[in-house]
């Protein structure tokens, strides 16, 4: 199972990618931030960064105010 943003929780499954699980998750802000287990992801690793299972992930959105 994987806890994301304490809020959700998702089964997990082999080869689980950051990008498969925003894509669960239906999280399609283009701006976020991802860290797993308190380590950030870079954007560039989306699709190859493999999510453990047990995993505690955080999804931010970013925004600009003005």
């Amino acid at each position: 199972m994987i806890r994301v943003n304490d809020k959700f929780e998702l089964k997990w499954e082999k080869g689980m990618t950051v990008t498969r699980l925003l894509d669960r998750l239906k999280f399609s802000y283009p701006l976020v931030i991802v860290s797993i287990d308190g380590v950030l992801v870079p954007k560039d690793e989306y699709a190859t960064r493999q999510v453990p299972d047990g995993a505690k992930v955080r999804v931010l959105h970013m925004t600009a105010g003005g």
